[in-house]
């Protein structure tokens, strides 16, 4: 009787946990940036430079679409967040440098939405020595499964929207963590890893680095290669691809560039501003912890110098913090944010006109054209004959449908080109290798490489597979009826042992000539 008095006395609790749950009012933790009330609600810190350092966290994730990167720009730039430290019955803020579980708190935490939450993770029970234990899972589930979800609880920093846009960009950039997960921008010359979706198996293609340097990319669908050891579905070469579709994209935002040059206008400085906000905000904090100090320390008995020894230094290290602080933002109004002149507004300007020549500047990096490429939802990409077949998803949920020429069989970006080709065709009946090399230096035509043509590279052409049609050159009234050429590349002939160049005879003639000795010929 007294243990099942005790199972139900615990069912009792935990629904009672619960009920109070669903209304909203079961308040363990408060999360940083909010406090607790005297009548049971949460509020917003009334720290206002608690509430701008979480502020910016969004700001940055929204700027920057990656964790990582927020936590890179918060540790460069040293900016620091509050953190919650419990102790002695109860909680205090500290500020200190970021950590990755810090800021993913703060971004996943739907607190920060206006909504409370209860359940976020489920329980399963399970039997260890036989005895029942519960296990909480360690893997959230999808917000539609939770417990208690109540939607405007509170002030909040963000709007919902922006919460589960923040959740889905945050599961998209898990690499290898979701069966049609993009993720993150990686390093890598390809523009389109993780949008690409084989048409015939549904899976996601990857990519293939070769050649010397890894400066060949392809993408492959290896959809039955394991499973059922057959070929690979589909494969082609990313070259031709990136560029049909990153036009594509221009071609879309084209409109948008002169909004986006202004935008970047706004966030040269936007960006430099908010250290300087969140280095104002230190400076206001220390100097009420600088007074404070002052005032214990004038309150205390100067004779009590156990006392008074100890809050002098209290009050020296304040002062030490401030004028650190001070230093700092001195620093910011000395190195004045560099104004936009009215020739690299007007540079700005024509770049946001045209996005294909912003787009093709040496400045801008592969990073870069990959965010911008982020408009792209996925592509479903089928080849069909010769020619591979993309359907393009957006991001607004409009579809587009592009065709791209499929590269033939050894074509590759270091192919010489087709004029070239022509050109050495026609030059091969006229003249020999060297001549060839130099015509083709003064017609400004270059090898697959971007090298200038020498002898051995006119040889190597011509000598090439895919290019055996290309003759070589014969001089006119050679190579007549026993003619042959040495090795000094002399034209000889055969016929009665007399070249026809007027040189000395060739050898095999003269052996062939010579008197048998004892049975045998100087030429045996």
């Amino acid at each position: 009787m007294s243990e099942m008095e005790v199972s139900v006395f615990r069912q009792r609790s935990l629904e009672a946990l619960k009920q109070k749950a669903r209304r909203g009012e079961l308040l363990l933790t408060v999360a940083v940036g909010y406090v607790k009330a005297e009548d049971g609600r949460i509020e917003k810190d009334p720290d206002r430079r608690a509430q701008e350092s979480i502020a910016l966290a969004f700001r940055k994730f929204a700027e920057l679409q990656s964790i990582r990167q927020v936590l890179l720009w918060f540790r460069e730039e040293q900016v620091v967040v509050p953190a919650v430290v419990q102790g002695h019955g109860k909680q205090t803020t500290e500020w200190k440098a970021p950590v990755y579980c810090t800021l993913h708190h703060v971004l996943t935490n739907p607190v920060y939405a206006g909504a409370y939450v209860f359940g976020r993770r489920g329980t399963r029970v399970v039997i260890e020595g036989g005895r029942k234990r519960v296990v909480r899972d360690s893997i959230r589930r999808n917000w539609k499964d939770w417990e208690v979800l109540i939607r405007d609880h509170h002030e909040a920093y963000i709007s919902w929207e922006e919460f589960e846009r923040n959740q889905r960009l945050i599961a998209d950039n898990a690499n290898g963590k979701s069966y049609l997960g993009r993720g993150a921008i990686r390093r890598g010359e390809a523009l389109l890893p993780g949008l690409f979706r084989c048409a015939r198996c549904g899976r996601r293609l990857h990519v293939a680095y070769t050649g010397k340097g890894g400066n060949t990319k392809r993408y492959v669908c290896r959809g039955p290669f394991g499973a059922k050891a057959v070929n690979n579905c589909i494969g082609f070469g990313g070259m031709r691809v990136d560029r049909a579709v990153a036009q594509e994209v221009l071609d879309r935002l084209q409109p948008l560039g002169i909004e986006a040059a202004l935008a970047v206008l706004e966030a040269q400085g936007q960006e430099h501003g908010d250290k300087r906000r969140q280095v104002e905000n230190a400076c206001r904090q220390a100097r009420y912890e600088v007074d404070r100090a002052r005032r214990q320390y004038d309150a205390v008995d100067p004779d009590n110098r156990l006392v008074a020894g100890g809050l002098e230094r209290r009050w020296n290290e304040k002062l030490s913090c401030l004028r650190e602080l001070e230093d700092e933002l001195d620093g910011f109004a000395a190195e004045q944010m560099p104004m936009v002149f009215t020739e690299d507004r007007a540079r700005l300007m024509a770049l946001g006109k045209d996005l294909t020549r912003a787009w093709d500047s040496p400045g801008a990096s592969v990073e870069t054209r990959k965010k911008i490429i982020q408009l792209v939802k996925e592509i479903v990409v089928d080849i069909v004959d010769d020619t591979l077949s993309h359907v393009i998803h957006w991001q607004g949920g409009d579809h587009t449908r592009l065709i791209v020429k499929k590269n033939k069989v050894g074509l590759t970006r270091w192919a010489v080109a087709a004029d070239t080709l022509d050109l050495d065709h026609v030059l091969a009946r006229q003249m020999p290798d060297q001549p060839i090399a130099a015509v083709l230096n003064r017609a400004g035509k270059s090898t697959g490489r971007g090298n200038s043509w020498t002898r051995t590279r006119v040889c190597g052409l011509r000598k090439d597979p895919r290019h055996r049609a290309i003759p070589r050159w014969r001089a006119p009234g050679r190579r007549t009826h026993g003619e042959r050429r040495n090795h000094s590349g002399r034209s000889r002939c055969c016929v009665e042992g007399q070249p026809i160049d007027g040189s000395p005879p060739d050898r095999g003639a003269k052996l062939a000539r010579a008197p048998a000795v004892q049975g045998r010929t100087l030429g045996d």
